[in-house]
C-alpha cells in the first residue's frame, strides 16, 4: 500500500512486524530537497530536516524517532542496543520491541528483513560498493535462524534501465560470481546497465533465502515520487524502517 508521503511493503510479514518506507511527497523542504528529505547531510537547512524527521514520527504514528545511521558504503552492521548518535554502519538489526532500525537512500537499495517468528528485524543500506563487499552476507548471518524463515523487503532503488556502470563494477561482481552476469546488460565498451535488484537477489538466494518481495520501484525514473542521487546530484533522502511491535 502507498500513500503520497509513505509506503508499506507488500509482503507476508508476522502481525507485529511494522515497515514503511518514505516518499519525497510531504514535508517542508525547498528545492531541491523538495519537500519531506529526512537527510541532515545534503545541504538542506538543518532546522527543515528536523522538522521534517518530526513529520514523520507524527505521520507515521512512530513509537520512537528512528535509530540513524551515518552511512558510509561499508559492511558494518550493528545491533540496534549498540546504536548511539552519528554510529558509522550500514546495517541495523534489532530483537528489541520498538527500535527502529532505519536507513537512508536516494538510489542505492534498501533493504528490510524480519524472521516468520516476528524477533528479528534489520535494515540494510546497499549500494554496489557495500552490496559487493557482502553487507546483505553479515546482516543475514546476524540472524539466528534458518534462512528460509527469513523475509525480505527490496525497497526504492535505481532501476535496470537507468543504472549505468563501468566495467570495474561489471568484474568485481563476476568474479564474486559469475551468475552476476546476468545482472548486466552492456551498452558499449566500457558501460554496462546493472540490476541491482537482481544482484541482491543473488546473494540472498545463494545464502537460502528465498521469501523476497518488492524491488519493483525506480527511484530514477520517477521524479515526482522519489529522490535519486545519480538524477539531480543535489537531492533529499528517503528512509526505509522496519520494528518490532509488541504481539
Amino acid at each position: 500500500m502507498t500513500t503520497d508521503s509513505l509506503i508499506f511493503p507488500d509482503w507476508p510479514a508476522p502481525d507485529n512486524i511494522n515497515a514503511i518506507s518514505t516518499t519525497r511527497q510531504g514535508g517542508f523542504s525547498l528545492p531541491p530537497y523538495d519537500g519531506f528529505n529526512l537527510g541532515t547531510h545534503v545541504g538542506d537547512e538543518p532546522c527543515t530536516v528536523i522538522k521534517n524527521r518530526d513529520y514523520l514520527v507524527d505521520t507515521a504514528q512512530l513509537p520512537e524517532s528512528p535509530r540513524w545511521l551515518n552511512q558510509i558504503h561499508g559492511t558494518r552492521v550493528i545491533n540496534s542496543n549498540d546504536w548511539q548518535l552519528n554510529i558509522d554502519a550500514d546495517a541495523i538489526v534489532s530483537q528489541q520491541t520498538n527500535h527502529l532500525c532505519t536507513i537512508m537512500t536516494a538510489d542505492c537499495l534498501p533493504l528490510l528483513l524480519c524472521n516468520k517468528q516476528g524477533d528479528t528485524v534489520a535494515a540494510i543500506h546497499a549500494g554496489w560498493r557495500g552490496l559487493a563487499a557482502g553487507i546483505i552476507e553479515k546482516t543475514v548471518a546476524e540472524f539466528q535462524y534458518d534462512p528460509e524463515d527469513i523475509l525480505v523487503w527490496l525497497g526504492p532503488a535505481i532501476g535496470p534501465n537507468q543504472f549505468e556502470v563501468g566495467t570495474d563494477v561489471y568484474q568485481t561482481f563476476t568474479q564474486h560470481s559469475p551468475k552476476a552476469s546476468q545482472a548486466f546488460q552492456q551498452t558499449d565498451a566500457t558501460h554496462y546497465l546493472a540490476d541491482i535488484y537482481l544482484l541482491a537477489r543473488q546473494r540472498l538466494t545463494t545464502l537460502g533465502v528465498n521469501a523476497i518481495f518488492g524491488g519493483d520501484l525506480c527511484t530514477a525514473s520517477n521524479q515526482h515520487q522519489f529522490f535519486s542521487y545519480r538524477r539531480d546530484d543535489i537531492t533529499g533522502r528517503m528512509a526505509s524502517m522496519i520494528w518490532i511491535s509488541h504481539k
